[in-house]
């Protein structure tokens, strides 16, 4: 990874920037630092369409990577109603409203699902 420490810590929010730049609906950062090992942060945000969670996935994924960061996606080649980026300290959930309803994974740790 080419970024530095500071820039590192600042992942969330970065996130949070480009997922707000996109358009994303009802962004909400999980802070999961001491309470897991798996990552630091949980992001999840709702996109309006199977188009707009493909595409703020592709945004998010390409303005990272050019900063230097080796972003996983998964559920790219999919239907677009749910899309996963895995950055090591941050993990990405991007859903379509419906989907996010019907999983609740902000629940899991203790925070309410966003009315769709």
């Amino acid at each position: 990874m080419t970024s530095n420490k500071k820039e590192k810590q600042n992942l969330p929010e970065l996130i949070l920037k480009i997922l707000d730049e996109g358009k994303a609906n009802n962004i909400l950062m999980i802070d999961l630092k001491g309470k897991t090992s798996l990552t630091d942060a949980l992001i999840i945000a709702s996109g309006t369409s199977s188009r707009h969670v493909l595409a703020l996935a592709t945004q998010l994924h390409e303005k990272l990577k050019d900063m230097g960061y080796h972003p996983k996606m998964d559920g790219r080649q999919g239907s677009g109603d749910w899309v996963i980026l895995d950055l090591g300290d941050a993990i990405v959930h991007i859903f379509q409203p419906e989907t996010r309803s019907f999983y609740e994974i902000e629940a899991l740790w203790g925070e309410k699902t966003p009315l769709v």
